[in-house]
């Protein structure tokens, strides 16, 4: 059975995450500060499918039994991490942002409800024996931007006659994303993973391509790009919000946002990014 995946042209940098600088259990790094807030970015691809972003495929479903082993073994890995925060991309409300779906969370779940959040951080969590998930994502209300404006971006290069070459770009963008999918649609789910948050399906190419359609001061794509930040940055704002020293923090969010977030993990005092590679190949042994 197939569902469309859509994918925010799952940008976010590849293969571009620090080391933690300190010990190792299993094989796997661990930072030596114990008031440090670590932070894992598991950037995903929308399992449950959507025709909400510019590039949509088909993948399978995650229902099949093959699917489900493959995902109690990624969680079984991402324990290893030891989090007792999980992160979810669900708009929730303030000031405590709590994701209110996992209480409702059983196993009857997992065997209905493809999204990733289902199938990832509430089957981590509950594995885990954490009793609470948070959704920290942001979506304008009447009083904010669209974060997103790409019908700027395309009605500017029409206007100004990049019509045929704005073309080209997006054509290019899902003929990557296809490419991708195509060539990972047997392996393990971690192994797809791991692929996607260390390839070229990790760069934030195409947010910084989008400048190139700008011409003196008619700038529409260094406007999204200005407002795709504003809206990881206040992603980011309410996961400082839901986190305290010493947290130990699995994310499970689209990998279109893993860029920033993981910036923002660089650069702010008290955080230290994790990579999640390590844990993604140990649910292949």
């Amino acid at each position: 059975m197939f569902k469309y995946l859509s994918v925010i042209l799952m940008t976010a940098i590849a293969g571009c995450a620090v080391t933690p600088n300190a010990g190792t259990k299993d094989g796997i790094a661990r930072e030596d500060n114990p008031q440090a807030v670590q932070v894992m970015i598991l950037g995903t691809y929308h399992m449950a499918g959507s025709t909400s972003d510019l590039i949509n495929v088909e993948t399978q479903s995650v229902l099949t039994p093959r699917r489900q082993q493959e995902l109690d073994e990624l969680a079984s890995a991402l324990a290893r991490f030891d989090p007792n925060v999980v992160v979810t991309e669900r708009v929730t409300d303030a000031p405590d942002f709590i994701d209110p779906k996992f209480a409702e969370f059983s196993d009857q779940t997992l065997a209905e409800n493809e999204n990733e959040r289902a199938q990832v951080a509430y089957r981590l969590a509950q594995n885990i024996g954490i009793t609470r998930v948070y959704g920290i994502d942001e979506q304008p209300s009447s009083d904010e931007p669209d974060y997103f404006p790409f019908g700027k971006v395309m009605a500017h290069a029409q206007a100004s006659g990049q019509g045929d070459k704005i073309s080209e770009f997006l054509a290019n963008a899902q003929s990557m994303v296809e490419e991708f999918t195509e060539k990972t649609k047997d392996d393990h789910i971690a192994e797809k993973l791991y692929k996607l948050n260390t390839g070229p399906m990790s760069a934030a190419d195409f947010y910084y391509g989008l400048s190139d359609f700008d011409l003196g001061e008619d700038q529409p794509g260094a406007e999204l790009q200005a407002y795709w930040f504003m809206r990881n940055a206040k992603i980011w704002s309410k996961l400082m919000d839901v986190t305290g020293p010493g947290d130990r923090v699995v994310v499970v969010y689209g990998a279109g946002h893993k860029y920033w977030l993981e910036h923002m993990a660089d650069h702010t005092d008290g955080y230290v990014r994790i990579n999640p590679s390590p844990y993604l190949l140990k649910a292949l042994e």
